[in-house]
């Protein structure tokens, strides 16, 4: 059964180790959790719904308060915060669950009709505000596409696979598997997002290096809209005009709901295996990532942790003994205090894997990088898709945790990555309400490319006496922080897309004229703004 209020099954959870909780009291201070809501409650104050009945899509529609109060929100701390605390405020005023692309026109249909505004929902995991509803006389229908998730087709002869838009990642790698093949895309997120939600905000997965980003993956679909049904063929390529395709990647529901999508599936890889390099500091850690990637050499996926992140995970991996007597091991090989850890993934062919191995030691070792084999890197992989998790254990003792993405040129990492943690790390202190609190901040680069990478920063503070100061916690830091990476060459979401949290920046990137164009895709689709409204575009 999934968490009704957090992430995940409720049956799981990831403890935090022992000398965990201590190791963040010394940094940032010890905290009490605050109190949190129960669902019985949060039920009590969901109101009556407003969808007028319709005999033609009433059976696909639920109104009852659980489901309601389920399809609420998804995973920012903003959301986190209004689960616990049971201050929802808006509900949608039914799910859906459509079948096929004829039940979604039908329900387009019924929305139109009555001036219903309608959310997509994919697996729930956005942590930039995607599936909120929002407060407003209309009514709101969000259309949950979880039961289209079946591979509908598979063109083995050109490595086109066809699947429902609500297929999660579980479901999409386990039955290409039967088959032979992979898609290759793995999220952290993996274990609930979907295709369509990866389609619908330009996701990129872990091993990125080898399959690409999900827009090299996305070869057509099927988006049903206000206007009828888009059918984008799955050609190879075309100079035949602007790409269909990319005004539908990163659309976030605002021209319409993806129902069916075709990717571009590879065969099964022979074999697989995830490495460990320290280097003794950031700066020669940070150019043989550089390298490797501008080399081209043939690496399935590449990540980079600070010296702050490094000194965290070893902190937080448990064993300490064992972890002991490792870093004593590297201590005297040159990667003491200040190291900088790098994973990086081989994935193909044994004699593919074999000379990449080479090649990566051999440029590792020019910038006195120690390799430590696959033990680490098999940790990383066995706990890649739960450290979401995390988040639950670190509540429980107070802490609040919450995550900046962004990406720049390689000549900008260094300064970007310099001012969104200093941002993260003081900002809290500029308030009077919080000026003696510190923030525990860390980052690693987890996608790469020959022009540079993506910032992925971690920040952890304590939970105040109370919700609303917490969540004005939050606010503060992560407004000003984006801010700073949108005036700073850097771009508001390299990963997680835009949704309602990050609309407020796009303008900036994106230019005055940049917008005009944007807004006017949305407008020819759904001229009323009746989808997914001030997600993308404020």
């Amino acid at each position: 059964m999934r968490r009704w209020n957090g992430w995940g099954d409720e049956q799981f959870s990831l403890e935090l180790p022992a000398q965990g909780q201590g190791f963040l009291s010394e940094r940032i201070g010890a905290s009490q959790p605050l109190s949190e809501a129960t669902l019985e409650s949060v039920c009590a104050k969901v109101p009556d719904s407003r969808l007028p009945a319709d005999a033609t899509v009433d059976a696909l529609i639920d109104t009852t308060p659980d489901t309601r109060v389920r399809y609420s929100r998804g995973q920012s701390l903003d959301d986190w915060l209004a689960m616990r605390s049971g201050e929802f405020k808006v509900f949608p005023d039914g799910v859906a669950r459509p079948e096929s692309s004829l039940d979604v026109q039908k329900l387009l249909q019924y929305a139109q009709a009555n001036k219903i505004d309608v959310i997509p929902y994919g697996g729930g995991t956005s942590v930039a505000g995607h599936i909120n509803p929002l407060a407003g006389d209309k009514p709101v229908l969000t259309v949950d596409m979880g039961r289209m998730n079946r591979l509908m087709d598979l063109d083995r002869e050109s490595q086109i696979a066809t699947f429902g838009a609500g297929t999660p990642g579980p479901l999409v790698e386990s039955q290409l598997r039967a088959h032979g093949y992979t898609l290759g895309h793995f999220p952290q997120s993996f274990e609930l997002s979907t295709v369509g939600g990866w389609v619908a905000t330009r996701s990129s997965g872990q091993q990125s290096l080898r399959y690409g980003r999900i827009e090299q993956l996305f070869a057509g679909a099927r988006v049903e809209t206000l206007k009828g049904t888009l059918d984008i063929p799955s050609i190879p390529a075309s100079s035949a005009g602007p790409d269909i395709r990319e005004m539908i990647l990163g659309s976030e529901g605002r021209v319409g709901l993806i129902t069916e999508v075709k990717v571009r599936v590879s065969r099964l890889a022979e074999q697989e295996s995830f490495h460990v390099v320290f280097f003794p500091d950031w700066d020669k850690a940070r150019t043989a990532c550089r390298k490797l990637v501008q080399n081209r050499t043939q690496l399935s996926m590449l990540r980079l942790s600070n010296a702050i992140e490094t000194e965290t995970q070893l902190a937080l991996a448990g064993h300490p003994h064992l972890i002991g007597v490792m870093e004593k091991v590297l201590s005297l090989r040159g990667a003491a205090e200040g190291k900088c850890m790098m994973t990086f993934g081989l994935t193909g062919s044994k004699h593919q894997c074999a000379s990449a191995k080479q090649e990566a030691k051999r440029i590792c070792s020019e910038y006195k990088g120690v390799y430590t084999g696959t033990r680490l890197g098999k940790k990383w992989s066995e706990k890649r898709f739960t450290m979401p998790y995390l988040r639950e254990a670190l509540w429980q003792l107070g802490y609040a945790v919450d995550t900046l993405e962004t990406a720049t040129d390689w000549e900008n990492v260094d300064s970007l990555l310099g001012l969104m943690e200093n941002s993260l790390r003081t900002s809290l202190q500029s308030r009077e309400e919080s000026k003696n609190e510190r923030a525990h901040v860390f980052t690693h680069l987890s996608h790469f490319y020959g022009q540079g990478c993506s910032i992925y920063t971690t920040y952890v503070f304590r939970v105040a006496d109370s919700y609303d100061e917490t969540l004005a916690r939050w606010k503060h830091l992560k407004n000003t922080t984006s801010e700073l990476i949108v005036r700073n060459r850097g771009t508001i979401s390299h990963q997680h897309g835009v949704g309602k949290d990050h609309a407020p920046f796009l303008p900036i990137e994106k230019g005055e004229l940049g917008m005009l164009a944007i807004r006017s895709l949305c407008t020819t689709f759904d001229p009323e703004g009746m989808l997914n409204p001030k997600t993308l575009i404020e």
